[in-house]
This record gives structure tokens, C-alpha cells and sequence, in this order.
């Protein structure tokens, strides 16, 4: 298996968004994060390397391109904005990956509009929109869409303000939540409205399992 250290220095090399969105919440997983988040998934639970993964809500790949260089199958890239997925396709392909594939649809709709998706990965990753702004709820949103087209595990992210309320909904749905780890998410200045010049904030990686 790929070191952690090494994984993390391919990831560092991706590109980013060109002119992120704020309608779309498009901040880069730091590449750290990511590789973190893929090495655990695969070292703790060994739910990548041979697997069929879907990454929902892609941006520019960085956790697709971390579980295909993990060992995954395959995996299926979904994201609504095109131009992430131009970056995305030219990531992969720089780095020579051919066991992906990228989809553009709306991830909330997916379940319905791609019902062939249903319960056909082995493992779903994510890092959500926060609900912020115009956003409000969209995190578990799209973990309520990873769970319908998931026949195994959920890893997602989230803000570690939120897990009160995350795992209460998550047990509503019948659902398991173990909190892996806490993690430091810098996030940068990237839009007009942040005064600073980054965020230090924290933040869950989760995996939900049905019961």
C-alpha cells in the first residue's frame, strides 16, 4: 500500500479551481486532508482497494484521485459544474488515471434522476457543501443521496460544530455514525465576503453505516 506521505505529495500536485463558486460552497480538500482521509479508509477498513467508489460532489478530484491511487476498481466522479470537471478530467489524465470516471448531474437529485446508481457502490466518499450561505442543510443533504447509492460505508466531512445535530439525524435515518477523526481545515480566502486571510476551522471525518 502507498505511504501516506506519498500519496499526499501526488495530491499536492492537482490543479485547483480556476474561478470557484460561491453558489457551490468550491473549496479545494487540502491535499493533506485527503490523503489522510484515503489512507485511513483504506488502511483501518480497507474500503478502497479493489472497491467500486463513487466521489460526490468531486470539484476538481482531489478524493477521486486519491482512492484511484488507493486502489480503487473504479471510480465515478459526480459534480454538477462543468468547468470542475474540465480540471478534474485534466488531473486525471495527468496523472495517467484510467479507472475514473466523471458524470455531471445534480448531486441531490441524483437518487432520481440516475436511479442505476442506487445502492451500486461499495463505498461512497464525499466532502459536502458546509451550509453556509445559500447552502443551509446541504451536508446532509448529500449524505442522505451517498446512503441511497451506497451498499456499504459513507466517509464524509463535516464541520465539528455540527455533530450534535449530525449524528441526531443520522439516528432518525437508522443510521451509524463513527467520528474517525478531528481534523484542521484552513480554509483560504477565495471569496469577496472573507476578510481573512484564512480560517482555521474544525472539522469530522465521519463514516455512516446503516444499521
Amino acid at each position: 500500500m502507498i505511504r501516506l506521505k506519498e500519496l499526499e505529495s501526488w495530491l499536492q500536485d492537482l490543479q485547483d479551481f480556476e474561478s470557484p463558486k460561491v453558489a457551490l460552497e468550491q473549496y479545494q480538500t487540502p491535499p493533506h486532508i485527503a490523503a489522510h482521509i484515503a489512507h485511513t479508509i483504506q488502511a483501518s477498513f480497507g474500503d478502497l482497494e479493489g472497491k467500486l467508489v463513487a466521489d460526490l460532489g468531486c470539484g476538481c478530484g482531489m478524493l477521486t484521485v486519491a482512492a484511484a491511487i488507493m486502489g480503487a476498481t473504479s471510480v465515478v466522479g459526480f459534480d454538477i459544474d462543468s468547468d470542475a470537471l474540465k480540471i478534474c478530467k485534466e488531473n486525471l489524465e495527468d496523472l495517467e488515471i484510467t479507472a475514473a470516471e466523471l458524470v455531471q448531474a445534480e448531486v441531490r437529485q441524483l437518487a432520481v434522476s440516475h436511479s442505476r446508481f442506487t445502492k451500486l457502490f461499495d463505498t461512497v466518499l464525499l466532502n459536502p457543501p458546509f451550509g453556509t450561505k445559500c447552502n443551509q442543510g446541504a451536508d446532509l443533504e448529500f449524505v442522505q443521496v451517498a446512503l441511497e447509492l451506497s451498499h456499504g460505508p459513507v466517509y464524509s466531512l463535516h464541520k465539528t460544530s455540527t455533530r450534535a445535530h449530525i449524528i441526531k439525524t443520522a439516528s432518525r435515518w437508522g443510521v451509524n455514525v463513527q467520528v474517525l477523526a478531528k481534523l484542521r481545515y484552513d480554509l483560504p480566502n477565495t471569496y469577496k465576503f472573507h476578510k481573512k486571510k484564512s480560517v482555521d476551522i474544525e472539522v469530522d471525518f465521519i463514516k455512516f453505516t446503516v444499521k
